[in-house]
């Protein structure tokens, strides 16, 4: 009787699948929980990068509309092809895919060599979708030679060539954010996050207050702070906080209340705690941020703090309301602590129409199973989990895809590559979009890494897992290592 019940399921199960795939584009991996929709594909043949590999995606939502950004083609030692994008304007059922023209040399007449970093951004005043990338120059190494703005005035669909943001020797880890917000004194202002390797990291802020079309000069914090992967967020007053890893191992957050005109000094949001992931998967403690409808503004990344030991990564987060002081450090409650599972590389997404202790969270990140796998044993999985109250409980943990294989993702100088960061976002009163790098077994020479996106998004759910804070188990030793990783000295690019 129980084989015959397993038999009978195994066939709904089998229909389920044929009936999704004839509804998708093309449909995601067999083993993955929910099912996926293929939303790029690497079309490059330069002999110079691995193909069939898109790395890196950043996504934002308004509206009905959603755009995806990240690397095509990735180099070894930095970079891609190309920089992909896909968009949907009618809220996640249908997708549109192209390459940003006039980057690189690869496509549209670009003068680089290569491209990086990509970040979205939609300005509500001008109707204006962006997507900032870092320029990457071969001339005596593969530098950040420019930041740039491709803009699109018909909803993501198609773009421009860039404009120049910024120029310099050795540029990195660029974010863009748009004033959204009809009431506040700045709605409108953009602003992109950079830093300056060739300057000890040196954070600098870029602001335009003419739909990107021209950019203001880069300025630095209050303190002249150093550090890597800021992702700035705007709160409804027009105050803007920008979360970073600092050099000293630290998550830290500077902000303006004038602008962009000026930066303040940063402040301590936490030290940074951090497990090395194994395998030798490119990781890093980085950021990922978000701000709700009150303007409280959220943080998360990797930390092992509460696993005896520093055995695993957890992903945790942190909130502030004042502007200048941040709440604790709370463990979002995946799965146990006494469990093997290592957790990374987490996007936030917080739906901009809720606040406080209705806020609806949708968090994404990456995970092993077992967190004392080798290179040749890794099983890579991608996870999703939710709150609907602000962070103080969540539903339980959902696999997206998985497992994969490292030898399945694009190889870099810094490790296996999805990507340094990932974004969540949700549409407002509706479904989390995450965009995905999911990998399958290469085949004929060729990767096959690219971007998917769960078919008709994900349920903001919440649940009875309470959020934790503490106790405290790892040393701060391990954040003062972490501080040696990616980027940090060197580049993420």
């Amino acid at each position: 009787m129980g084989s015959a019940l397993l038999a009978s399921r195994r066939l709904r199960l089998t229909a389920v699948l044929t009936v999704a795939a004839l509804l998708v584009l093309v449909a995601g991996p067999a083993v993955a929980n929910v099912p996926l929709t293929r939303a790029s594909r690497d079309t490059f043949t330069n002999s110079s990068s691995q193909h069939q590999t898109e790395v890196e995606p950043d996504t934002f939502a308004f509206g009905n509309t959603i755009v995806s950004a990240f690397q095509v083609g990735r180099f070894f030692d930095g970079g891609g092809s190309a920089i992909g994008f896909t968009t949907s304007t009618n809220g996640g059922t249908s997708w549109t895919s192209g390459f940003l023209p006039g980057i690189t040399k690869f496509h549209g007449g670009g003068l680089f060599d290569r491209a990086s970093d990509p970040a979205v951004a939609f300005d509500a005043q001008d109707n204006i979708w962006m997507i900032s990338s870092l320029a990457l120059s071969e001339a005596g190494g593969v530098h950040g030679a420019a930041v740039v703005t491709s803009r699109s005035t018909n909803g993501g669909l198609t773009w421009s060539n860039p404009v120049t943001t910024a120029t310099g020797s050795n540029l990195d880890k660029n974010w863009i954010v748009c004033d959204n917000s009809a009431s506040s004194p700045f709605f409108g202002n953009c602003y992109t996050q950079f830093d300056d390797n060739a300057a000890g990291n040196r954070m600098k802020m870029s602001r335009s207050t003419n739909g990107g079309s021209t950019w203001g000069p880069a300025l630095n914090t209050g303190d002249a702070a150093g550090g890597l992967g800021g992702q700035p967020v705007v709160r409804p007053n027009g105050t803007v906080i920008v979360p970073f890893q600092s050099n000293s191992g630290q998550i830290r957050s500077f902000r303006s209340i004038d602008g962009g005109a000026s930066w303040r000094a940063t402040v301590l949001v936490s030290t940074i705690q951090a497990h090395t992931v194994a395998g030798g998967l490119r990781t890093s403690p980085l950021p990922s941020a978000e701000v709700d409808a009150a303007g409280t503004v959220y943080v998360v990344w990797q930390d092992c703090r509460f696993r005896s030991g520093c055995t695993a990564n957890d992903i945790v987060m942190s909130k502030s309301t004042s502007e200048t002081t941040w709440g604790p450090v709370t463990r979002i409650p995946i799965d146990a602590t006494t469990s093997t599972v290592d957790h990374f590389i987490p996007g936030i997404g917080v739906d901009r129409n809720t606040s406080g202790a209705s806020a609806r969270i949708g968090l994404t990140y990456y995970f092993y199973p077992n967190r004392s796998c080798t290179a040749a044993t890794c099983q890579l999985d991608v996870g999703f989990i939710s709150s609907a109250n602000g962070g103080t409980s969540w539903s339980a943990a959902t696999q997206l895809a998985g497992p994969m294989t490292l030898s399945w993702l694009a190889n870099t100088s810094q490790g296996r590559m999805v990507g340094d960061y990932i974004s969540t976002s949700i549409r407002p009163g509706a479904r989390a979009f995450p965009v995905i790098a999911v990998a399958n077994a290469p085949s004929g020479g060729l990767f096959d890494e690219a971007m998917y996106v769960p078919t008709g998004g994900l349920g903001i759910a919440g649940g009875a897992r309470r959020a934790v804070a503490g106790p405290v188990l790892a040393s701060s030793s391990a954040g003062r290592l972490a501080a040696t990783g990616l980027g940090l000295g060197g580049t993420a690019r």
